[in-house]
C-alpha cells in the first residue's frame, strides 16, 4: 500500500494532474513502516526537519537495534536518547559510525559525507555538576539538529560570580538552555540579566523537599522575569529540540 500510494503521487506529477507542491504535501503524511512492536515514521524529517528520535528507556536492546537500523537505512542522521551502553554496543555492530555520549546516554549517528552545517549558537548552562546528564542531553540534541552549542556547567546561584565570568558567551547566544535542580532559581536570575529566550529545565536533583524535581519545576513556572519557558522534569531532549527551533 505504501509503495502504491507513492507511485500514484509520482504518476500524478508526471501526468500533470498535481503539481510538485501538492505532491510534497501528500508525501509528508504517507504511512509509517509497521514492524510489529513499533510504527516507524520515516517522514518525520520531511514534516519537522529532523528524523524521528528513538526514546530507548523501557525498550529492549533488540527493539532499539531494530528501530535504529530501519531509520538509518533512510536517514543520514539518527539520535537515540536514554540508551544504555549495552544498546550502543549492539547498535555499533550494525552501524559502524555510531557514537555514544556516556554522560547524556545518547547514541548519535551522523553521515560524515553529509554532515549538518552548524548554525547560530545555543548556550547550555547547568546550575551544578549533578545536573550535567540532563544538560548534556540538551546539548547533544541541539548539536544533532544543526546548532552550534557551547556549554557552561556548574554556575549556580551559590556562586554567581562564576556565571558572570561567562557574560560574553551569554550575550552571543541566540537561545539559552538553563538546567537546574534544588531551588531551580538560575533561569530567573539569568533572565533578569540577559535578554535572551530561555528554556528552563528542572531536574530531579536535590534533597527531599525538592520532591524529585517538583520544587524547581514550580519555581521556574513562577518566574518573575519574563522570557522563560519550562519543559518537563529532566527533559533535556525537549529543551534541546525547542532551542534548535528558535536558533534556526
Amino acid at each position: 500500500m505504501y509503495e502504491q500510494k507513492i507511485r500514484e503521487v509520482m504518476h500524478g506529477v508526471k501526468n500533470k494532474k498535481i503539481n510538485v507542491d501538492e505532491a510534497v504535501k501528500k508525501l509528508k503524511f504517507m504511512p509509517f513502516e509497521d514492524i510489529g512492536f513499533a510504527k516507524i515514521d520515516h517522514h518525520r524529517a520531511l514534516r519537522r526537519g529532523f528524523p524521528e528520535v528513538v526514546f530507548c528507556q523501557n525498550k529492549t536492546t533488540e527493539q532499539v537495534v531494530a528501530i535504529v537500523k530501519k531509520l538509518a537505512a533512510i536517514n543520514s542522521n539518527i539520535l537515540a536518547t536514554r540508551a544504555t551502553e549495552e544498546m550502543f554496543n549492539e547498535v555499533k555492530k550494525h552501524i559502524r559510525n555510531a557514537q555514544y555520549n556516556k554522560i547524556s546516554r545518547a547514541i548519535i549517528i551522523q553521515n560524515q559525507k553529509n554532515k549538518i552545517k552548524k548554525n547560530g549558537k545555543i548556550l547550555v548552562l547547568s546550575a551544578g555538576t549533578s545536573d550535567m546528564p540532563v544538560a548534556e542531553e540538551a546539548a547533544v540534541v541541539a548539536e544533532a539538529m544543526g546548532s552550534r552549542v557551547e556549554r557552561v556547567y556548574d554556575v549556580g546561584v551559590a556562586g554567581l560570580h562564576r556565571l558572570l565570568s561567562s557574560k560574553e558567551k551569554l550575550e552571543e547566544a541566540n537561545a539559552l538552555i538553563i538546567v537546574a535542580g534544588m531551588d531551580g532559581v538560575l533561569p530567573s536570575v539569568v533572565s533578569g540579566l540577559f535578554g535572551k529566550p530561555i528554556i528552563a529545565v528542572p531536574t530531579s536533583v536535590g534533597y527531599g523537599a525538592s520532591f524529585k524535581g517538583i520544587a524547581p519545576l514550580l519555581t521556574m513556572l513562577n518566574s518573575c522575569s519574563p522570557g522563560v519557558v519550562v519543559v518537563n522534569i529532566d527533559n533535556g531532549f525537549g529543551a534541546g529540540y525547542f532551542a534548535s527551533m528558535i536558533n534556526k
